[in-house]
Order: structure tokens, then C-alpha cells, then sequence
């Protein structure tokens, strides 16, 4: 079993990036053929008990319909605060919400010296390379593995350091905060190297957790804590991590939370290297559809768009609002008859 119609599914993803159209919007689309097996990804992590999830995983594959340009991406991970993890976080693991957290280990004696990689034998990296490459050897062709939720920069120093303590940070101290900024960046190329490396992407290419695929180095980036900044703040801090971390790819997509982070949009949009975004409203919100506005904002900066909340409806009735140039969409269907449909109806109205 190989991962079916892949060389054309590439062609179309080559297109998205590139702002281009074959002959309808880049659309990721997944149908259940049979009820799906649950699947603990952070115990296979946590309990070293990786060929179990793996198997789970491949009968998950065989029972689902990957239409458009949807691809079957395993996902090795610790959770969002796994980066944290790596400075030296202890992850606490909920197997019943399927999440992790880390509890802040930084105190107020730390320096930009705390930043420190730990690689160690049993480290959280450790276990989780020795994940991924068992995973990439046991895909054989099946699936692709996906590159981690990494939560970098100032979201790696929230979680080491607790976010309302950092909010202090900045204000009592800006200076030991852009010092232990500047220690925290460069360990980000080092592991999306490290998981490039044990995943065989250099070979296989790049998926990420939204599943866009790139035959070139690709990522999510994203800054949550960006939220808790004022625009001085984002120009000093935020917008020069992701202005490198974006550095360090070929193509990347924003991962964009929340109504309250709005106040750095066109600082956001002015970074030429990110290539798409994702407008994600938050709990609480109208969803996308009702943002039109802002999506069209997106668009006429140059970015792309990732719309994963849509209903088959409504990208019907929609989606020649938008230039579906540079367009993905993202949505799960009942039924492969559904699915097609959609497809077939975007093909004739493009």
C-alpha cells in the first residue's frame, strides 16, 4: 500500500504554494469508510510502546477516503508545550483529553544561561526522535509523518516561565527577555533539523499539523502568547522571531488565534516569507465565514489562505468571494459520493 494518486495530489500542492490554479481551489477533503480506532499518540510517547499506535494507525488509513489532496500524516508529538519540554519542562500528560501541559520551571532568578537543549538519553527529545524515526521506517511509502506543533519563541518562554509571569517580565525587565529570546531562537532550525532528519523529509517531503504538503522545508509558525503584547511589544519581540523562523523555511503558514492577537495584523502580514494563513476566531466567535472582510484583507497583502471550518454549502456558496489562488480548504465529509461531488462542482464553477 502506497500513498494513492500522490504525484498528482504534489502537482496541486505545488500549484497552492506558488498561487497558482490547475483547475479549482487546493482542497483537502476526508471521508470515514468504517468507524476509526482511538489512537493515543502521547502514550505511545510517553510509555515507549510505539508499534501498537503505528498499527492503529495503518487500519485507520486503509478505513478512510483521502480525497482532493488530503494525504494520511502520522503525528509524533507531546503535546503543545513539547518545545518547553526540551528546555528542561516536566510534561503532565492527560491520556483521557488526549493533551499535555508543562508547568512553569523557570523562577525569577532565570537567565538567558537557562536556555539550555536537552538531548540527553531519556530526555522528552530523545524519546521522541527515537518515535519518529520508527514511525518513518514502519510508513515505508504509507504515510508521511508530520513535522511537530513547535510553539516556539515567546510561547516556549510562556510555558517555561507561566504566561502571567512573563506579561511582568516584559514590562520589569524587557532586556533579560529579548537576551534569553535571542538563546531560545536558534534551537528552532536545530530541531526542525533534528525531526527533518529522523523523519526522512528530505526524501519524503514536508507536512505539518495543518496538512499542507512541500517537496521544500515547511512549517506551522505561531506565537500565542502574542495575545498578551501591545504592538510596541510585538515590533521588539514577536515580529523578529517569526521574521526568523520564517527565515529558516521555504514555505510556512501562521497559525493566527484570536480576535485579541488583531492589534499586530498588518505587522504580521508585512513579514514576506509567510506564505499563508490561518485565521482561526477562537471559542466563542463567528467562524470564518462571517470574517470575510478579514480574509480578503489577507488576501490582497499576498497571503494565501487556510479555511478549515467551512461547510460543503458554504465553500459552494462562497468560495468565489475569495481569489482561490493560494486557497485550501479543509473539511470532512460522510461520504467519498459527498466528498466527489464537492470536487466535480468546484472543477466546473472555477
Amino acid at each position: 500500500m502506497q500513498i494513492e494518486d500522490f504525484e498528482r495530489k504534489k502537482k496541486y500542492f505545488e500549484a497552492f504554494w506558488e498561487k497558482e490554479i490547475i483547475d479549482r481551489p487546493l482542497v483537502r477533503i476526508v471521508a470515514p469508510k468504517k468507524p476509526l480506532l482511538p489512537i493515543s499518540y502521547l502514550e505511545g510517547v510517553e510509555e515507549g510502546n510505539y508499534l501498537p499506535v503505528l498499527e492503529k494507525f495503518v487500519a485507520n488509513i486503509e478505513n478512510t477516503w483521502y480525497g482532493g489532496e488530503a494525504l494520511p500524516v502520522f503525528e509524533c508529538t507531546l503535546g503543545p508545550d513539547q518545545f518547553a519540554s526540551f528546555l528542561g519542562g516536566k510534561i503532565e500528560f492527560s491520556k483521557e483529553a488526549q493533551t499535555s501541559w508543562v508547568k512553569p520551571f523557570w523562577d525569577e532568578d532565570y537567565t538567558p544561561e537557562s536556555v539550555k537543549f536537552d538531548t540527553s538519553k531519556n530526555s522528552y527529545f530523545s524519546r521522541l526522535m527515537e518515535f519518529i524515526k520508527t514511525a518513518a521506517n514502519f510508513a515505508d511509502g504509507r504515510f508521511l509523518i508530520s513535522m511537530l506543533d513547535m510553539h516556539s519563541n515567546l510561547d516556549a518562554i510562556s510555558a517555561a516561565r507561566g504566561p502571567e509571569n512573563l506579561c511582568m517580565d516584559l514590562l520589569d525587565d524587557p532586556d533579560k527577555v529579548e537576551k534569553v529570546l535571542e538563546r531560545v531562537l536558534p534551537l528552532f532550525p536545530k530541531l526542525f533539523d533534528s525531526v527533518s532528519e529522523a523523519g526522512n523529509m528530505d526524501k519524503n517531503g514536508y507536512i505539518g499539523w495543518i496538512f499542507a504538503y512541500s517537496k521544500r522545508k515547511y512549517a506551522v509558525l505561531q506565537c500565542d502568547f502574542s495575545i498578551m503584547i501591545s504592538p510596541e511589544m510585538s515590533r521588539r519581540f514577536l515580529v523578529p522571531a517569526l521574521e526568523y523562523e520564517a527565515s529558516c523555511l521555504e514555505h510556512c503558514i501562521y497559525h493566527y488565534d484570536g480576535p485579541g492577537a488583531l492589534s499586530h495584523l498588518d505587522e504580521i502580514l508585512g513579514i514576506k516569507q509567510i506564505d499563508v494563513i490561518q485565521w482561526v476566531p477562537g471559542a466563542g466567535q463567528p467562524r470564518t465565514i462571517e470574517w470575510m472582510d478579514l480574509l480578503k484583507k489577507i488576501q490582497k497583502s499576498g497571503k494565501g489562505l487556510h479555511i478549515f471550518d467551512w461547510t460543503i454549502q458554504e465553500i459552494k456558496d462562497h468560495f468565489k468571494e475569495l481569489d482561490p489562488r493560494g486557497v485550501m480548504y479543509d473539511v470532512w465529509v460522510e461520504s467519498r459520493e459527498e466528498g466527489e461531488e464537492l470536487l466535480e462542482y468546484l472543477k466546473r464553477n472555477t
